[in-house]
């Protein structure tokens, strides 16, 4: 059989971690690319590590031109890039310092948190009341036989969030849907495509990683309503973005599983640095919400009390919780709430962990995660863990969060579940007061089966009578 040769114009280099030539185009007359030249006999010009980015070499002698367009180089940040504008706590003194696992308490110390936990939940909305919505620009979708279950849980998901924003009457004109931790895009796909016919719409997709198979990009071959922001939500100014800065449209946050801390830094976006910034300022009025359709409105609420509603510049938040495990007492918003009630920082390090007991279970053996559908994003949601799926034994090894080790207190798997949610259900409540404080009504509902996904509650506010 014949070797191999490589490609016509292409590098001669054989490369044996791959198996095949390097792909990358010779110069004309080079048998060799720019990476591999140095394995020519005839070049005599020093190759390397870029140090900015040692994983590719450069000509010593061309170092500091390559430097100037190389891509590893740090580029310049946006003009809504603010260092830290939603961070929260600037004090470093208050933030807890280490602690000890939860599974290395001593008895009485989990007993005496636990104690701490059910006093300050006493009195909450426990469990939390239903609201499984769905929304007619998915139905095609849901019902199309070719969906994998991966497919189905997230269309599901999507459309009871659509369902619930329609509810609320945030589904209109005249408005900027900022989609935070958008990954693909799909919610901000599913909103344009209920809003398909309506004017004067516009999209942030707030996504701080590089995307792949971004469904955004259809949107912007047909128009320029959709625009993706490269940044950490920590360091977003809503009111620099250019876009949103023109057009002076109310926001509506949106958010599918916008994980831990990033919720607080979202919540923090908008109500903070957004609508403080633009409270004050002369805007024209947001256009009035279509009374076709259904919305909550409280009882004593006036029709000219609506209309203030409309003129806020934050028109609506509607956000999917996930992973109270990754909050954070720095970026967290609900402190006030935590003090209130005489918790603090260290209780929240332990709750926040013990959160986890709500949706991770205890199981003899990890199972395998099923495969997930071609093209479908990726979640940080339990959505393949089925309730009743954990073990049922009463063996005292039962596993913890994450660490792996053995429960010294051996609490029973009923027992874990109850005390995960109730953390979860506090730390939202110090989400739901702070929202409340500024001026919206706030609510918790389970928008989904557990069957569908275990993180399964909907945070909503719209604009109220302060």
């Amino acid at each position: 059989m014949a070797a191999p040769q490589p490609q016509p114009g292409r590098c001669g280099f054989f490369v044996q971690r791959k198996k095949r030539f390097c792909r990358m185009v010779a110069a004309a007359g080079r048998r060799f690319c720019g990476e591999h030249g140095p394995q020519e006999d005839e070049n005599e010009r020093k190759r390397i590590p870029c140090p900015l980015d040692p994983k590719h070499t450069v000509y010593e002698d061309q170092l500091q031109k390559h430097l100037r367009k190389c891509n590893s180089r740090e580029k310049p940040k946006p003009v809504y890039f603010v260092q830290d504008i939603n961070a929260g706590l600037k004090d470093v003194a208050e933030t807890p310092g280490k602690r000890v696992p939860v599974s290395s308490l001593s008895k009485e110390e989990l007993e005496n948190l636990i104690v701490k936990l059910r006093k300050a939940s006493n009195g909450l909305e426990h469990p939390l009341r239903e609201q499984i919505l769905s929304h007619q620009a998915l139905q095609d979708a849901l019902n199309d036989p070719k969906n994998g279950e991966s497919a189905s849980k997230h269309l599901k998901q999507q459309a009871s969030i659509l369902g619930n924003m329609e509810k609320l009457h945030l589904l209109g004109p005249g408005r900027c849907f900022v989609e935070f931790g958008a990954g693909r895009g799909k919610l901000s796909h599913w909103v344009a495509a209920a809003l398909q016919n309506v004017e004067n719409v516009h999209f942030l997709l707030v996504e701080r990683a590089t995307t792949r198979f971004k469904v955004d990009g259809k949107h912007k071959r047909r128009d320029s309503a959709f625009e993706r922001l490269q940044v950490d939500i920590q360091h977003l100014c809503l009111n620099k973005v250019p876009s949103l800065e023109k057009k002076k449209l109310p926001v509506v946050g949106v958010g599918k599983h916008l994980c831990g801390a990033a919720t607080d830094l979202a919540l923090r976006c908008l109500v903070e640095s957004y609508a403080a910034c633009c409270d004050g300022e002369s805007e024209e009025p947001a256009p009035k919400r279509c009374r076709s359709a259904e919305t909550e409105v409280a009882p004593n609420t006036s029709a000219d009390q609506e209309s203030r509603d409309d003129c806020k510049p934050v028109a609506g938040i509607v956000i999917a919780l996930c992973c109270h495990h990754k909050c954070d007492w720095t970026h967290y918003v609900g402190r006030e709430f935590f003090t209130s009630v005489g918790l603090g920082p260290v209780e929240f390090h332990y709750f926040q962990r013990m959160s986890s007991w709500a949706t991770c279970g205890m199981r003899e053996a990890p199972a395998p995660a099923p495969a997930r559908d071609e093209g479908e994003e990726e979640t940080h949601d339990t959505a393949d863990e089925q309730p009743g799926s954990e073990a049922e034994s009463g063996s005292g090894a039962l596993q913890g969060y994450g660490s792996g080790q053995a429960d010294p207190q051996a609490l029973s798997v009923e027992e874990r579940k109850e005390i995960g949610q109730l953390c979860k259900l506090l730390i939202d409540h110090g989400r739901l007061q702070y929202l409340e404080q500024r001026g919206y009504r706030a609510s918790l509902q389970r928008y989904t089966e557990p069957a569908v996904s275990l993180e399964n509650v909907l945070l909503t506010a719209v604009p109220g009578q302060l």
